[in-house]
């Protein structure tokens, strides 16, 4: 024979177990407004110094529980000068500067009121957040382990080739490779246009 008290026990007991679980989940969802990232615009050329100031007032104002990261996009490039390359650091984004805040009026003025800021990005007055794909973008590029080159040249320039086989002829800029730092140049060899692969260092401008 089944207990129909004991059966009722078993019943209420793990009703609690379940109600006690779904209450643990609940505890676990995150409350109240979440950050999301902002760009604001700055001075070209401050964007380093707006930066320090920001984190600085962040601490100082004791809004650290608002704004979280302040970034400044910046990339890694070879640049090819005098004949010799060098490795730069080159901002993604110049005048902007990405932040994570959680956005309110306090966030708000400590942002808006740092010296060298000029405002958010934003449909009117009122900021409006990227998406999550947008911040991931920058990221993903802004992490790029391979350095890029700096082209100086564009597509179509006449340039004048200093070094290897070729050296001395002109010729025309077919396409720039900057991920390996080549050009392709269009020379006339035999009264007809031979594409040539060169390195950035194997040709000048006019």
């Amino acid at each position: 024979m089944i207990d129909q008290n004991q059966l009722a026990k078993e019943q209420s007991s793990s009703t609690e177990v379940t109600e006690d679980k779904q209450e643990a989940v609940k505890t676990n969802v995150p409350t109240g407004p979440q950050p999301k990232w902002y760009v604001i615009h700055i001075q070209t050329g401050y964007e380093q110094r707006v930066k320090h100031a920001l984190e600085q007032r962040v601490k100082s104002l004791g809004v650290e529980d608002k704004i979280f990261d302040v970034v400044i996009p910046t990339r890694e490039i070879v640049v090819v000068k005098k004949g010799k390359k060098s490795k730069a650091t080159e901002k993604v984004f110049p005048g902007y500067v990405l932040i994570r805040m959680i956005l309110n009026d306090d966030s708000w003025l400590v942002v808006r009121t740092t010296e060298g800021v000029t405002g958010f990005v934003g449909a009117g007055l009122k900021p409006t957040p990227i998406s999550e794909k947008e911040v991931e973008a920058i990221m993903k590029f802004v992490q790029q382990e391979q350095p890029k080159f700096k082209a100086k040249f564009s597509v179509g320039e006449a340039v004048k080739i200093t070094e290897g086989p070729f050296a001395d002829f002109l010729g025309t800029i077919e396409a720039i490779d900057e991920e390996r730092g080549k050009v392709k140049v269009l020379v006339s060899i035999f009264d007809r246009e031979t594409p040539v692969e060169l390195d950035f260092l194997q040709v000048a401008k006019l």
